[in-house]
């Protein structure tokens, strides 16, 4: 059976100050009227039931979540101690899984993609499904074909093309992955024609994945497995406490498919975009004759480019000013060069530093 991992631990920094700690960027409506985090899990309702759906977000998050996520059993939404990155929450579903149903295939799927039409994406999805059924593939990927030279995206590498009557979309064999490149590099690979941005959007059958965590983590194989024989049992809090807190943070690239043989990519027939920050966010909108993108209220005379965020019981003017970010929230503003939105993780560092924790 199909099972799913919904990843909702991120902290969405580039998304502040409408992103805080106590409500970050997944389970905000940035792309509709529901959250991210809602959108992602109506997708996933047309392939798997809600209680083969698993949520891993962080210990603080439980409440909102679930507060979020009425359709979930109450029990399918863990929250980790500590922040370690993909591969140990990707390991310990794929455990949780396993657990269930000895031959379970795992859907990883981020909290805060924005991805249309969902009917698309189940498409991809059931391809990947006949892959490994077939046998063409143990680790299927998503790769969204570029069309502009991204630096902020991970890349991968494709080869041979697959063949077959299983094979109904554009699928390939993965040469390997690449790191985000610098400009230069993007355009090499927009210009070559062979290279997918990773969409970070994954699917294996639980074991498949737990024996690569073995050969290649072993230490963190070993942690998790413990905290696994602990399920059902009175010692599963702590020990999910003790020994996840062991683990050091890797993501599932590193850990796994940068190393793994037999990894194949699906052509995503999906639009998409992981969301990312607030440049990303504009994308999705529509930008005035002047090239701002807004909502909410706003008044601009003689200023372009500006991407604009506030309500309407806020207006925000601008005179004579281009290329910017202003967010408007009750008690934060942000104005900020677009070029400078990676930055605005500085300022959440700097509001650390002096203690004003009520802006976080």
């Amino acid at each position: 059976m199909l099972h799913a991992l919904v990843m909702a631990g991120g902290a969405g920094t580039r998304f502040w100050p409408e992103s805080r700690k106590a409500r970050p960027k997944q389970l905000l409506p940035l792309a509709g009227s529901r959250s991210l985090l809602q959108q992602t899990v109506d997708r996933l309702g047309a392939l798997v039931p809600p209680e083969r759906i698993l949520v891993m977000t962080n210990q603080a998050l439980v409440p909102a979540v679930r507060e979020q996520l009425p359709e979930l059993p109450e029990t399918n939404i863990w929250g980790e101690p500590c922040k370690r990155d993909t591969a140990p929450c990707i390991g310990l579903a794929a455990f949780w899984f396993q657990h269930q149903d000895p031959e379970a295939v795992m859907l990883v799927v981020p909290a805060d993609h924005v991805i249309s039409p969902s009917e698309k994406f189940h498409e991809a999805v059931r391809q990947g499904v006949r892959l490994l059924e077939s046998g063409q593939g143990q680790f299927v990927t998503f790769g969204i074909r570029p069309h502009y030279p991204a630096e902020t995206f991970g890349y991968i590498q494709c080869g041979q093309r697959l063949q077959g009557p299983q094979v109904q979309l554009p699928c390939f064999q993965v040469v390997r992955f690449h790191e985000k490149p610098k400009a230069e590099r993007a355009r090499e690979y927009l210009q070559d024609g062979n290279f997918f941005w990773n969409s970070g959007i994954f699917l294996w059958r639980a074991r498949t994945i737990l024996e690569a965590l073995q050969e290649y983590q072993p230490q963190m194989y070993e942690l998790l497995h413990r905290i696994a024989q602990s399920f059902g049992t009175p010692q599963f809090e702590p020990t999910f406490q003790e020994c996840f807190a062991q683990i050091q943070g890797i993501s599932i690239d590193y850990a796994v498919m940068e190393k793994a043989s037999s990894v194949v990519v699906v052509e995503a027939p999906f639009s998409w975009d992981d969301l990312g920050s607030w440049r990303a966010w504009a994308r999705l909108r529509e930008a005035d004759p002047q090239g701002n993108t807004v909502q909410g209220k706003f008044l601009g005379l003689e200023s372009q480019g500006l991407i604009v965020r506030t309500d309407d019981d806020h207006l925000v003017a601008a005179l004579g000013v281009e290329d910017l970010i202003i967010v408007h929230t009750p008690d934060v503003t942000l104005v900020a060069r677009k070029d400078q939105e990676e930055a605005i993780r500085r300022l959440v560092q700097q509001l650390e530093k002096q203690g004003w924790s009520e802006y976080l």
